[in-house]
């Protein structure tokens, strides 16, 4: 188990991975309450990085719309048309 781990530097990914084996191994049902409480807690902290994560994502993903939205397109004119 890996309690001393910092989730908070890991990838989505990293953090989403090992969210889901702590689910799988609570609906078990096998866990010791104390482990189960550890488990629970830290699977809390992955959670929260994921979701901060997300956000992040979502933030870029608007703050690129915003740019590709405000950007100058110019009026197309035919140079060739009057030729």
């Amino acid at each position: 188990m890996s309690a001393t781990k910092q989730p908070d530097h890991s990838s989505f990914e990293d953090a989403l991975t090992r969210l889901e084996a702590i689910v799988d191994s609570m609906e078990q049902g096998q866990v010791p309450l104390a482990e189960l409480l550890t488990r629970y807690e830290e699977g809390t902290k992955l959670l929260k990085v994921c979701e901060a994560r997300l956000k992040d994502a979502e933030l870029k993903i608007d703050q690129l719309k915003k740019v590709r939205d405000t950007a100058a397109l110019e009026p197309f004119a035919p140079e060739r048309a009057g030729s």
